[in-house]
């Protein structure tokens, strides 16, 4: 469950980034699995082959097509990760200032590669369970104080570093090698509502 939650949260304004991006970008993932049960298709089947991304000042929402994991939702004023899973009706929540991981270093390449027309630099994190690349332009920045609580996942360490969303991710530990790829990019105005949780739902603390 442990290892299906860190992929699920793989599956991520003011003065000087005042072009901070607000609107949806869809990716295809792709996994390659280095365990027995999941195998690589199960695991796809399960966490979803595509996905939609939603940000707006400092909240985010991911939506899946998998059999098990539909949606992940961050509260930046509560800095809580919410997780909606098909096998059950409570909504979990996870602390978003809880990170077991560590960084034990990072390598930034400039023009690494090419996505959707943007030239994208590349960030490697080296953590103690794996490597994490972030292929990114700034040209769809975001703002890191927004996150600066956001340690899981090692998401404000890339955040702080890059100040933009990234268009590749590529996760690689002992278990899985995840590949997520930006295939469209819409800059528009969200609605406020579509980062609240649905109501009268139960809210269960992870226990992973």
């Amino acid at each position: 469950m442990k290892n299906l939650a860190i992929i699920i949260f793989l599956l991520i304004s003011v003065s000087v980034y005042a072009q901070t991006f607000e609107g949806k970008i869809s990716y295809q993932n792709k996994y390659t699995s280095r365990m027995k049960d999941p195998n690589s298709e199960q695991l796809a089947a399960l966490m979803g082959t595509t996905q939609e991304y939603y940000i707006k000042d400092g909240n985010y929402k991911t939506v899946t097509n998998g059999t098990l994991a539909q949606w992940q939702l961050y509260n930046n004023k509560e800095n809580k990760l919410f997780y909606k899973m098909s096998n059950s009706a409570d909504i979990i929540w996870s602390d978003g200032s809880v990170n077991e991981d560590t960084v034990i270093k990072i390598e930034k390449n400039k023009n690494a590669e090419i996505i959707l027309g943007y030239s994208c630099d590349e960030l490697i994190l080296y953590t103690k369970g794996g490597a994490q690349k972030y292929y990114y332009n700034a040209k769809l920045s975001i703002n890191p104080a927004l996150f600066a609580n956001h340690k899981y996942g090692n998401w404000y360490t890339y955040v702080k570093s890059a100040k933009a969303i990234p268009l590749k991710i590529v996760i690689t530990n002992s278990q899985f090698t995840l590949e997520n790829v930006a295939t469209e990019i819409k800059k528009m105005k969200l609605e406020d509502n579509l980062f609240r949780l649905p109501e009268n739902v139960t809210l269960k603390k992870a226990t992973f």
